[in-house]
């Protein structure tokens, strides 16, 4: 490549980050690093009405969240400031006044509702809503005339109607649309603002943008960014457009197939790594079956020819996968952060905790839990019977579990034996539980199980012999004794 590459992605602050727009990012930020160019985030915020400073300020926290920074934008500068397109109406319109000269463009004086009228009869004609051309061709007295008085007006670019646009797409080839398609479309609306394919153009012109990696809702847009593109006798960007994200089953994806928003994804308990590799996953083959991949690697490996043209099929357990596996990989201090204020909130720690005996306990009890984890949810969940009594158990576990008559005596004889085990730990656990399941006759599942419902609560969780460990003796046989007399009482009680 000649030129430094030099690619943007522009949000719109009307709303969180979604999971598409963060995909589209990163895909451009990748290009960029993978090319020692430039990623720009631009805010597109020319929507007035629907634009929030809330909105702006979220869509930064989540490229934050998401590891993903950039090296020119509305926060940090740049050669081409400003970068929020609110701040750049005085670029656009000499850009417009440009235009105005060379006969470029021109204004247009149809109402609404004469429009609307033209829309109609295309329709019952059978014909496509083009503009027809009313006042493309008024005289220039008619036009200066009616610009005096203030009518009201938009600009209209001048587009030839013939041939074809070849867009040439890194990802689609050669993608043709006829130049029929195109009317002569709104460039400068009538309160005196550009649109959004005006600023657009404008903007990857003055910013000099080498590559537009973006959606492919955008590609129909294509043809009328070549035609500004080329009325303003430049050279248009290399454009590639990425496959769209549908939902399992191929509609459009929305909140009613789960969370869609980074902030939301953050908020449910995803880590930003997860996340990040899931974006890489959605429409792009790393290649040799790997689904692991961390940013170096993805910078490595990204390429715009292994982009694919298919849409690419949103998986919320491919999603969940990864994030065990990130989950896990922490370090148990790095999980500890995370959690903090949720322990803290359970009274499992206070506030200001300083007892090396307390940290060293939860620290442990992080790294057993840690491993069969897949999430802070999880986690914290698993934690639980390490820090809180049992009170409640498991509906199915109980009627399964608690329903022979000889489990309370079981559980007592379990008690009894690990009494007078030591040490204390699960390899010399294991051998002497196992030594009472052979003397009582019985199968490994009749005891183990109702010693893991009675001990935790559940049915499921680490081998029982760590639990039986980390929970230690006393507060074993404790948790024994009491079951088998809840047990014999009847007073079990079901979650």
């Amino acid at each position: 490549m000649d030129k430094q590459v030099r690619v943007r992605f522009a949000p719109s602050p009307t709303g969180a980050l979604h999971i598409g727009g963060a995909r589209t990012a990163y895909f451009n930020w990748l290009f960029a690093r993978k090319n020692q160019g430039v990623f720009v985030l631009r805010i597109d915020d020319t929507d007035r009405a629907r634009s929030t400073e809330e909105s702006y300020r979220q869509i930064l926290d989540s490229f934050q969240w998401l590891g993903i920074d950039w090296d020119e934008g509305p926060d940090c500068g740049g050669p081409y400031a400003p970068y929020r397109q609110s701040e750049r109406t005085e670029i656009y319109r000499s850009h417009l006044q440009k235009l105005i000269a060379e006969d470029k463009v021109y204004p247009c004086f149809c109402s609404a509702e004469q429009l609307q009228a033209d829309r109609d009869e295309a329709a019952r004609e059978g014909r496509p809503p083009r503009y027809s051309g009313r006042c493309r061709n008024l005289s220039p007295e008619e036009r200066a005339r009616r610009l005096s008085v203030g009518d009201p007006h938009v600009y209209r670019l001048r587009t030839d109607g013939g041939g074809e646009t070849v867009v040439h797409d890194l990802i689609r080839g050669d993608v043709v649309f006829q130049n029929s398609e195109i009317d002569d479309f709104i460039v400068w609306k009538a309160d005196d603002s550009p649109t959004y394919h005006f600023a657009s153009c404008v903007d990857d012109l003055a910013m000099q943008i080498t590559h537009v990696i973006r959606a492919e809702e955008h590609l129909s847009n294509t043809p009328r960014h070549v035609a500004l593109f080329e009325a303003f006798a430049a050279e248009p960007p290399v454009f590639a457009h990425v496959p769209m994200i549908l939902a399992p089953d191929r509609s459009k994806l929305s909140k009613r197939h789960g969370a869609t928003s980074v902030s939301e994804y953050r908020d449910m308990g995803i880590l930003p790594e997860a996340l990040v590799n899931y974006l890489l996953l959605l429409g792009f083959s790393p290649g040799d079956d790997r689904e692991i991949v961390d940013r170096e690697t993805a910078i490595e490996l990204f390429s715009l020819d292994r982009v694919a043209k298919h849409a690419a099929v949103y998986d919320v357990k491919k999603l969940e996968w990864l994030n065990a596996h990130y989950f896990r990989a922490q370090s148990p201090d790095v999980v500890i952060d995370q959690i903090w204020k949720q322990i803290v909130h359970l009274g499992y720690v206070a506030p200001d905790e300083v007892d090396r005996h307390v940290l060293a306990w939860l620290r442990t009890v992080v790294e057993f839990v840690q491993t069969r984890s897949r999430g802070t949810a999880d986690l914290i969940e698993g934690m639980r019977p390490y820090f809180e009594p049992v009170t409640t158990y498991d509906e199915k576990g109980v009627r399964k579990q608690f329903s022979d008559k000889a489990t309370p005596e079981r559980l007592r004889a379990v008690a009894q034996r690990l009494a007078g085990v030591a040490p204390f730990t699960a390899p010399v656990i294991e051998s002497s539980f196992r030594a009472l399941i052979d003397e009582l006759g019985l199968k490994a599942g009749q005891l183990i199980h109702p010693v893991r419902l009675a001990l935790t609560g559940v049915t499921v969780g680490p081998g029982l012999f760590d639990v039986i460990a980390m929970l230690g003796r006393e507060e074993t046989c404790e948790r024994l004794a009491t079951a088998a007399n809840r047990i014999d009482a009847g007073t079990i009680a079901a979650q």
